[in-house]
Parts: structure tokens; C-alpha cells; sequence
């Protein structure tokens, strides 16, 4: 499980996780969804839109890139 580096709250209905992950940690890919999903348990269970208030524990921007190593054909 990675850790938590900080706790995000939502501030308007309808935000989306791949949205905050955008913004907050600089990417929605490589697995950085899921390492807040592992961090969040049954964050899922709300929906793709959150409503105001939501709160959303955040991993550090580095263990979030390096959630999932994705094989290169060509090497690295």
C-alpha cells in the first residue's frame, strides 16, 4: 500500500478522480488512479462524480508514478 502524502477535499459537485489526479499529481495514467483507489477504500463505490465535501487521501506525486511499471517493447 503506498502511503498518504496529503488529503484532498472536493469543492464542487461532479469532480472526477482522473481529473484530481490530473491536477494534483501531474497524471491520470501509469497507474496513478489506482494507488488512490488502494488509499481510498470504497471510494468507488461513490460513482465517477463526487459530490462537494468529498475528501480524498492523495499518495506523493513520486509513488504514484511508480504505482505500475509498464513493459517497453523496446526496452527503457
Amino acid at each position: 500500500m503506498t502511503t498518504v502524502d496529503r488529503i484532498y477535499r472536493t469543492s464542487r459537485d461532479g469532480e472526477r478522480l482522473d481529473r484530481i489526479a490530473r491536477a494534483e499529481l501531474g497524471t491520470e495514467t501509469g497507474g496513478t488512479v489506482e494507488a488512490i483507489l488502494d488509499l481510498n477504500p470504497g471510494l468507488a463505490r461513490k460513482g465517477p462524480l463526487f459530490p462537494v465535501g468529498t475528501e480524498i487521501r492523495l499518495p506523493p506525486r513520486d509513488a504514484a508514478k511508480a504505482a505500475v511499471k509498464v513493459p517497453r517493447i523496446w526496452g527503457d
